[in-house]
């Protein structure tokens, strides 16, 4: 106890006194914390009220687990869709990297092939990496595609331990170690993949585990990274909530405790809860540098946390986008649309058809007079997505004055307002359609042939 040393915290400028060492607790039944996950009950969140600080990076980013995680839930991407991707996520991160590393599988011929196609482009970001089994005859495999690192799979939840790999804490700890040593002689970085955690024996097992890990990259000078898989989306980031649920408490104990560095510390989150995002930002405030993210937020079962949300929530966090191009998140939309067959779910932030439309008569007439009133920033620049309003039962005259306007992309001088002429008459039809009994959205073909009708018959030229 007297022995513990007095050091200088950098980040706050405070003494602090270490902290006490934890060491492994091998324990002869699993914790399952039934308590907070009673199987048959829907999960508990419980409060200690332990507060930790804030602890935002000097430096955040992205990682991308697209070609891995987003490919386990879908049919796989072909070669050439993977290096076009790839492409988008460059030009998304832009100079500065933001996008900083893509994980891929290196199992078939066709994954490898998309490797060395991507390695071919010499692009520094997004690094390429690779997520592979824990063996000898794989780290090969990554050392001869000439990658530098790779996520390697270490089970941490007594769940995986004892019911999966049937082993005891102190067997699953000397086993991953050795598979880690393993990689290490083979030159290469680990990215080893705490499967689980949120509902792990943070103390018990996960921070001894993490400190034996900083002893080996010590050791043999390569940087072993930790990423924390909140595997079933357990974490909340509510402050006081106790761990393994805490995100916060998570972090703060592998970074404080276990000695783990920012820069080494990655948070990989699932959206079972719907809090992916809520729980990958707040990893970013209490110390990680990166999430993971899956386009789109395609993963297993309900998915991972979405790479073009957290784009806007750095740029949120940082007050910049840092050189990122965020009008590549519409060309990707696109791109999965007209060339992979992939459709966007309609009311999908940022991405989906709906996300900035309006129906409702009343906020398309704010927007004619003010596209800030109901817009949440400038769609257009960011997105190359004019707001856009639906002609329904309830568009009003606004409505469809604004849908003419945006979808003609009239000048400032000949942009229509609610008493215009053409404007009037469009309302009419769309006014009888509804009372014939129709319930469903005009169409765009549909406007533009009424349209075109109506400028004949009032002899109006919109263009």
């Amino acid at each position: 106890m007297e022995n513990r040393k007095v050091k200088m915290n950098e980040k706050t400028n405070l003494l602090e006194l270490e902290e006490h060492m934890y060491p492994l607790v091998d324990v002869q039944s699993p914790n399952v914390f039934r308590n907070l996950f009673p199987y048959d009950e829907v999960p508990k969140i419980a409060f200690n009220d332990r507060v930790v600080p804030h602890h935002m990076p000097d430096d955040i980013w992205i990682t991308d687990t697209t070609f891995r995680d987003g490919q386990q839930s879908r049919e796989p991407y072909t070669t050439e869709q993977i290096v076009r991707i790839y492409d988008y996520f460059h030009k998304l991160g832009g100079p500065n990297g933001k996008i900083r590393a893509c994980e891929f599988f290196l199992y078939s011929k066709k994954d490898r092939d998309a490797v060395e196609k991507c390695l071919e482009k010499g692009y520094q970001f997004p690094e390429v990496t690779s997520w592979i089994r824990a063996n000898k005859k794989d780290f090969q495999l990554v050392k001869d595609m000439g990658l530098k690192e790779t996520g390697i799979l270490v089970s941490c939840s007594d769940y995986h331990i004892f019911y999966k790999m049937k082993m005891t804490r102190f067997q699953a700890m000397f086993h991953y170690l050795s598979i880690v040593r393993d990689c290490l002689d083979m030159g290469i970085s680990p990215r080893c993949h705490l499967e689980d955690i949120t509902r792990a024996d943070i103390y018990g097992y996960v921070i001894p585990f993490c400190l034996e890990l900083m002893k080996l990259s010590e050791e043999y000078k390569i940087p072993v990274k930790v990423r924390c898989c909140d595997t079933m989306g357990y974490g909340v980031n509510y402050p006081g909530a106790v761990i393994p649920r805490s995100v916060q408490g998570i972090i703060y104990g592998i970074m404080t405790h276990a000695g783990v560095p920012s820069e080494m510390i990655e948070w990989h989150g699932h959206n079972d809860f719907y809090k992916a995002v809520s729980n990958s930002t707040t990893a970013w405030l209490y110390g990680a540098s990166g999430v993971n993210c899956s386009l789109f937020g395609i993963g297993e079962r309900t998915g991972n946390t979405p790479l073009e949300a957290m784009v806007f929530e750095y740029a949120q966090l940082r007050g910049s986008l840092d050189g990122m191009d965020t009008t590549v998140i519409t060309e990707l939309k696109e791109y999965y649309e007209k060339e992979i067959g992939y459709t966007v779910p309609s009311r999908t932030p940022f991405v989906g058809k709906n996300f900035n439309v309006t129906r409702a008569g009343i906020h398309a007439d704010g927007l004619l007079k003010n596209e800030e009133i109901y817009n949440i920033f400038d769609t257009e620049k960011f997105l190359n997505r004019p707001v856009l309003v639906s002609v329904s039962n309830t568009s009003g005259l606004a409505g469809i004055a604004h849908w003419i306007n945006t979808y003609y992309k009239l000048p400032a001088e000949k942009k229509l307002d609610k008493e215009c002429e053409l404007v009037k008459m469009v309302k009419t039809w769309v006014d009888h359609e509804y009372e014939e009994g129709r319930v469903t959205v005009i169409t765009d073909d549909e406007l533009t042939d009424v349209i075109a009708d109506c400028c004949s018959k009032l002899n109006y030229d919109l263009v």
